[in-house]
């Protein structure tokens, strides 16, 4: 499909989803790409209340209405008492939105407020897309994908989870300008404050930081300077404080810190490895940039998700994986063995070269707009649905 191409009709695609920066990130590049080539498509997102898309959506330029709904709790807590209330009360308001806006086109992201309403417009006989960016699908996009008309993944394999006719391996979308890292090095080692004689070590946690991680490298401060390694350390906002009193505890030293990092473009750009959690998204943007990285996959996720996120990269000798009750003892040892290995470094980069998509936010805006022209072609699922209750009078 030619970018700039009008539909017959105005355009109307509802994107579903959020919750954490790995769902959120790439619903607004999709919305970005679909804009790209349909400049006046009305896009609406649907996230869930309280959570980080209800303010990062509008602050990328689209309106978004926020559902009551949540997440079943690990532990035992009363919050789950209210569980089936919370996704009685969602599908209701799925319905409704769905009923009003008449999308052309439904695309799920995954995150609490996708399955509500991927749901309701399966109901109304509405075009859904889901895109799932994890090698192993969570149980709520596994019975959703029975409901889809197309799927986009990001591994190969996936047909053990959805139906094979369904499925395209587009890659994850990634923000452009956090992977436009050519020829930044040198003002992001000025940005940071660091040295171009001595190797970067980025870590982060993702948005919202990972406790062992950052205990692990907070321990390992004194012989991270020692091996002369330069620190870029992104805490998340919940550990920062405790970084801080560690990196003044330590003295003084090469490195940055916060609980943020706004220019991620920098902090690849500088960094000769990566230590990261291996949610699906972050894999996307590391293999992307194509920088050495070792994965801490969290043991938090359902099926061990980031596991099987880093192990596609490992199984083709493109990464390291350490297990997460092995960062304190092991971290500064995995770090050195390969930091210090041009030649292991290299092999890494050619490797991750072959593995990572570019352009997926584009090819999946592409799917998307054939299922809506479709859908507009043949009346809409909503003149469709009427012709149906005409026909039976």
């Amino acid at each position: 499909m030619e970018k700039h191409t009008q539909p017959a009709q105005s355009l109307k695609v509802l994107i579903a989803g959020g919750g954490t920066g790995g769902h959120v990130f790439p619903a607004i590049a999709i919305a970005h790409a679909i804009r790209q080539r349909v400049y006046n498509a009305r896009i609406l997102f649907v996230g869930a209340k309280g959570r980080m898309e209800m303010h990062k959506v509008p602050q990328a330029g689209f309106h978004i209405i926020g559902l009551d709904i949540a997440g079943l709790q690990r532990r035992l807590t009363w919050k789950n008492l209210l569980l089936p209330w919370k996704l009685m009360k969602s599908l209701a308001g799925a319905r409704k939105i769905v009923k009003r806006f008449r999308p052309d086109v439904v695309i799920g992201v995954g995150g609490y407020a996708s399955g509500p309403v991927v749901w309701a417009a399966a109901r109304q006989k509405q075009p859904v897309l889901i895109q799932e960016q994890n090698s192993w699908p969570g149980i709520t996009n596994k019975i959703l994908g029975k409901k889809a008309d197309k799927i986009c993944v990001a591994y190969e394999g996936m047909d053990a989870f959805f139906p094979k006719e369904k499925i395209y391996i587009t890659g994850n979308p990634i923000r452009r300008e956090v992977t436009d890292i050519e020829g930044k090095r040198e003002d992001a080692l000025h940005y940071f404050g660091l040295d171009s004689d001595k190797p970067v070590l980025l870590v982060t946690g993702g948005s919202g930081g990972a406790r062992s991680i950052n205990e692990g490298v907070a321990h390992n401060l004194e012989a991270l300077k020692e091996a002369g390694i330069q620190l870029i350390w992104q805490t998340g906002a919940f550990y920062f404080e405790a970084a801080r009193e560690a990196v003044k505890a330590a003295g003084e030293n090469k490195l940055y810190v916060n609980a943020f990092i706004d220019r991620m473009d920098y902090a690849y750009a500088a960094a000769d490895v990566v230590v990261s959690r291996a949610g699906a998204i972050a894999v996307s943007e590391i293999s992307s940039v194509k920088k050495p990285a070792i994965f801490i996959p969290s043991p938090n996720v359902a099926e061990d998700h980031q596991t099987k996120n880093a192990q596609a990269l490992v199984n083709h000798n493109a990464a390291v994986l350490l297990k997460d009750n092995q960062v304190q003892d092991h971290l500064v040892k995995e770090v050195s063995a390969l930091i210090f290995d041009e030649n292991k470094k290299q092999r890494f980069r050619e490797k991750l070269a072959g593995l990572s998509y570019l352009n997926a936010a584009d090819v999946i805006a592409g799917i998307a707009l054939e299922l809506a022209l479709k859908n507009q072609s043949a009346g809409g699922a909503g003149e469709k649905n009427n012709k149906r209750k005409t026909q039976k009078k």
